[in-house]
């Protein structure tokens, strides 16, 4: 799933692109791809053009080495402290994080290896997800006297609050089975199996209509949050402004004629 589009192996963040999947990849294995202040900045940049680019149609998130990502720089943290330093920090990570979500392409995490802290937020934060049977997962400030707030937000809303709190409050890992057993993952496969994976999953999405797709990823999270009279009335709205789109009108067409779509790339 790559091109010499982008290929600096000195980069923050490797970008590649290819049939229309464009794989980030964190490239700072010797920090366990920590959220350092340069890798948010990196990342934000990187999914600021992403939401511009017609021509991206699942954005794969994958990092390099054996961690996934291991949460924030905690040496660069503690080297300025102070509260508005930390409430900066931590509002750019949020930022980073609902750009994610409001992405109108679907993001899967490739998770190879650990991933913890802010790390497993940004796995909950994914619209999708694929691990290795060898990642595992764990909300871990709280072990280092930190309680893993923001990290709360997303696993509180992809697993059982009593799961999600049991995790924050001892910071004890999940490993993959467990993960994938509580909704934080999709799929589980060996590691040698991990990018075939996603690459299945990635050309089943890029398969449908781009318009449709996005349409319902921004339905799926605004109704979320809404009570159900409210989410009925949004999804009403959002289904006929879909149907009268051009794809769903040709798709409907094939499926009474009994033939398959050609969908207008």
């Amino acid at each position: 799933m790559s091109n010499p589009e982008s290929r600096n192996a000195d980069a923050i963040v490797v970008k590649s692109h290819s049939g229309g999947i464009v794989t980030l990849t964190l490239n700072r294995a010797d920090k366990f791809n920590a959220l350092s202040e340069e890798m948010i900045a990196a990342l934000q940049a990187e999914l600021d053009t992403l939401a511009q680019d017609p021509s991206a149609r699942v954005v794969v998130l994958a990092a390099a080495g054996k961690a996934f990502c291991a949460g924030h720089d905690l040496k660069q943290m503690r080297a300025q402290p102070g509260i508005d330093y930390y409430q900066t920090l931590f509002k750019q990570c949020s930022k980073l994080m609902l750009t994610i979500q409001k992405l109108p392409q679907p993001v899967i995490a490739r998770v190879q290896g650990m991933a913890t802290a802010a790390g497993c937020q940004l796995v909950a934060m994914c619209d999708l997800a694929v691990a290795a049977d060898s990642a595992s997962f764990a909300v871990s400030g709280i072990n280092v006297g930190l309680f893993c707030a923001t990290p709360a937000v997303p696993l509180s809303r992809n697993v059982t609050r009593k799961q999600a709190l049991e995790m924050l409050l001892t910071g004890d890992f999940i490993d993959a089975r467990t993960a994938l057993a509580r909704g934080l993952v999709n799929r589980v496969v060996p590691i040698d199996q991990l990018d075939a994976e996603v690459g299945k999953l990635c050309a089943s999405i890029a398969a449908k209509p781009a318009v449709a797709v996005a349409m319902g990823k921004h339905l799926f999270y605004q109704q979320s949050e809404m009570g159900i009279e409210a989410a009925y009335q949004l999804a009403g709205q959002t289904m006929a402004c879909n149907m009268m789109d051009e794809a769903a009108l040709e798709g409907v067409q094939a499926f009474i004629e009994k033939r398959t779509p050609r969908w207008k790339v």
